[in-house]
């Protein structure tokens, strides 16, 4: 892929993310946070999921110690992402723990998909970049703008927080068994909703796919 097509790419997303930022702004003013919190979570952690399981579990009276492990829990998967990311990343402690930062899913999809290493590398900072910048402006953009929103129970933003989740799950389901699994795992977060705190159920519900994962790779081994 040519050079110009790779920024143009890579700039394409990084605008529609940073529309996606705008209402995690929102939501995370809703949730009780400052816009310097909401603009420190997007800076920091700088990955989507992890951070609307972070404010979500805050709104919904948990602390940040129950907010943290199934927002580490979801972060996880950057882990994997790194180390598919090899022949991309350079060589060098320094550079490698900087461009760490940047290992997100959209970044490494782009880098995926170009047939040269180095066209690979163009397109991962690229693309890493773009998105750091517009999901850094959203956030900014949404947190000021909910600041003037008043009570999010009145407007209903309060059911945003279930919906996204909803949205990043469903393309998951496509996979070979990964229905029963998110049925297991919604049965036992309902389950656990009413008995303990917030956060708890999210993480648990999270663990019922590990056991889908050991099968699958023994059987990948056998």
């Amino acid at each position: 892929m040519r050079a110009d097509r790779i920024l143009r790419d890579a700039v394409s997303i990084g605008v529609a993310t940073g529309l996606y930022a705008v209402s995690f702004g929102v939501l995370a003013v809703a949730a009780g946070c400052s816009v310097a919190q909401a603009c420190v979570l997007s800076v920091v952690t700088f990955t989507g999921a992890s951070q609307l399981t972070f404010v979500s579990v805050v709104a919904a009276g948990g602390g940040a110690a129950a907010a943290l492990p199934p927002a580490i829990l979801l972060a996880g998967r950057n882990g994997v992402y790194g180390l598919s990311l090899d022949r991309v990343l350079r060589r060098g402690a320094w550079r490698r723990a900087a461009a760490a930062q940047l290992v997100i899913d959209e970044s490494t999809a782009m880098a995926h998909a170009q047939a040269e290493p180095a066209a690979g590398r163009r397109a991962f900072f690229a693309t890493g970049l773009s998105v750091f910048v517009f999901w850094n402006l959203g956030t900014l953009a949404g947190a000021l703008a909910g600041q003037g929103l008043g009570d999010p129970r009145d407007l209903g933003l309060d059911a945003i927080f279930p919906a996204v989740f909803l949205a990043l799950l469903a393309p998951q389901l496509r996979r070979p068994g990964a229905v029963p699994v998110a049925v297991a795992g919604a049965a036992l977060a309902l389950t656990l909703v009413p008995l303990t705190p917030a956060g708890v159920p999210v993480t648990a519900a999270a663990l019922v796919a590990l056991p889908a994962l050991v099968r699958r790779r023994r059987r990948a081994a056998a």
